[in-house]
């Protein structure tokens, strides 16, 4: 067993080892081992020319890091949580999105970066938020999200392979989750089916996923066998999964931390009520994170996040209607 912590720190030393052109920048991921102690150890691999701590300046090393990708090199960013990263939202969207676009398909921009996003674990509203469904918004960009150690370990090598950008975004209440390691890369074009079942689908990602997983045992125990469906790509989303689920179990309930308005849950809806209207047996449900900036006081983040009961009852609902 491993922690998904681990795991990811594995497969950047993988990729160190395996290719010269890859590097590590960020804030504090040489010397302090990484915020959430991911890099720990690899400055004294792999020395400071591979493991760059930058200043903390989000637009400045994200843009030296689609500069290191446009001149051949295959950087791995890491920003310290995706609230963050909004400061470096004109690089990341003016440039890493667009440049291939925009240079009439002479220019990919070869980059990785990977964030921490999430909240539960009280660190109030400028570092919990889950803003991945913004992201997902953007073309020019692959976005993921590991939701298992496997997929934690595994997602790297395929996306520093892929010649356009790939955003990870690592839900931090994973970090010290284990599992069993993956034995190579991972696919990362595919949505995954982590459990069978006949009744209702519950479509969840990242954080939300084990949670949809323990709903899925509650319901059981009553009777209700879910579905649950790991989207863990959420551009391009896989709807052929989806879809395939939705005409088997009839019924759908969407899992996202991010907010109920314009959601990513919302697209996901709109595309089941656009391919599988006349196989719903009933409305599509969601649940999202209340429409309030993530509260510090643990008793409040918790009523605000979705949580494995109004998950229950929500599949309750749809499978009753």
């Amino acid at each position: 067993m491993t922690t998904y912590r681990e795991a990811i720190r594995e497969a950047i030393a993988e990729a160190l080892t395996a290719d010269e052109r890859v590097f590590l920048m960020g804030e504090d991921v040489g010397a302090y081992g990484g915020c959430f102690a991911v890099s720990l150890g690899l400055l004294e691999r792999f020395g400071p020319e591979r493991i760059r701590d930058t200043p903390l300046s989000e637009s400045a090393f994200v843009g030296a890091g689609i500069g290191a990708a446009l001149g051949g090199l295959r950087p791995i960013v890491e920003i310290m949580t995706v609230n963050f990263s909004l400061l470096a939202l004109d690089q990341i969207l003016n440039n890493a999105a667009t440049i291939l676009h925009m240079s009439g398909g002479q220019f990919n921009v070869p980059l990785v970066i990977r964030m921490t996003t999430g909240a539960g674990r009280q660190l109030a509203a400028q570092h919990s938020h889950s803003l991945e469904g913004w992201y997902a918004h953007i073309p020019g960009l692959r976005i993921l999200a590991p939701a298992t150690v496997e997929d934690a370990g595994g997602m790297l090598a395929p996306a520093l392979a892929d010649p356009d950008p790939v955003l990870i975004f690592e839900h931090g209440s994973l970090y010290n989750s284990t599992g069993e390691p993956g034995t190579g890369p991972v696919d990362i074009t595919t949505a995954a089916v982590r459990r069978p079942g006949r009744d209702v689908t519950l479509i969840a990602y990242g954080g939300t996923l084990h949670k949809a997983l323990t709903a899925a045992d509650e319901l059981a125990a009553g009777g209700i066998e879910a579905e649950v469906v790991d989207l863990r790509v959420l551009r391009p989303l896989d709807e052929a999964t989806v879809i395939k689920s939705i005409i088997h179990t009839h019924r759908a309930v969407i899992v996202d931390e991010g907010w109920r308005s314009g959601s990513l849950s919302a697209e996901v809806t709109a595309r089941i009520v656009e391919r599988a209207f006349y196989e719903l047996d009933a409305p599509v449900e969601r649940v999202c994170s209340a429409e309030v900036p993530i509260p510090y006081a643990r008793h409040l983040e918790e009523a605000a996040l979705p949580q494995v009961p109004a998950i229950v009852a929500a599949a309750r609902d749809v499978v009753s209607s």
